[in-house]
């Protein structure tokens, strides 16, 4: 969270970290980050009654951003420890990396842009972005693919769809490059 919030501040802009009903209904735009697993995350959502509010805030074209776990619980389920449920607001299961490189995935990484990215805008080809993570996305929809990398396995790193953008690497954590995708969210 404070790497969150730091980056938003290099920007410029405050960033509240909260799970207030009434703050989240009066954000612009909200950040769903991500450390630990889909199951305790998905669980805390529920436990703060933030599932419902999330959904209705999405319905409302609230710009959306998830970052990390935060984007895998954006999709319709994972396996990490157990299935899970996931909010379900993009098709799509996140597993396992069952690879024969390293896990975690962790490290400055290459993007490979795909059409039409509004997070990725001033983002260049083959940038480096950081990652840190051992499950990654298979969107349903290939469509929704901003930008990918190659680690082992295939990585969809960013997906948008309508107001909902996320990013499997950490752009709180990717330097300038990281700074212009947050830049690019806040325009949204």
């Amino acid at each position: 969270l404070k790497s969150v919030t730091g980056a938003f501040k290099r920007i410029g802009l405050e960033a509240i970290v909260s799970r207030d009903e009434k703050v989240i209904r009066e954000a612009k735009g909200i950040v769903l980050p991500g450390v630990g697993t889909f199951p305790t995350a998905m669980k805390n959502l529920e436990r703060f009654h933030l599932v419902s509010l999330l959904k209705e805030r999405k319905e409302a074209g609230i710009p959306i951003l998830g970052i990390c776990l935060g984007m895998q619980i954006l999709f319709e389920k994972g396996y990490e420890v157990e299935e899970t449920k996931g909010l379900g607001f993009i098709p799509g299961y996140v597993s396992y990396m069952d690879i024969d490189e390293k896990i975690p995935h962790m490290g400055w990484n290459q993007l490979h842009k795909t059409q039409n990215h509004l997070l990725l805008k001033y983002v260049h080809e083959n940038e480096d972005v950081y990652f840190v993570h051992s499950y990654y996305l298979k969107a349903e929809d290939e469509q929704i693919v901003k930008a990918s990398a190659e680690y082992g396995v295939h990585i969809h790193a960013s997906v948008e769809q309508k107001n909902v953008f996320a990013c499997q690497f950490h752009p709180e954590k990717s330097s300038t490059a990281g700074l212009r995708i947050l830049k690019n969210f806040v325009e949204l």
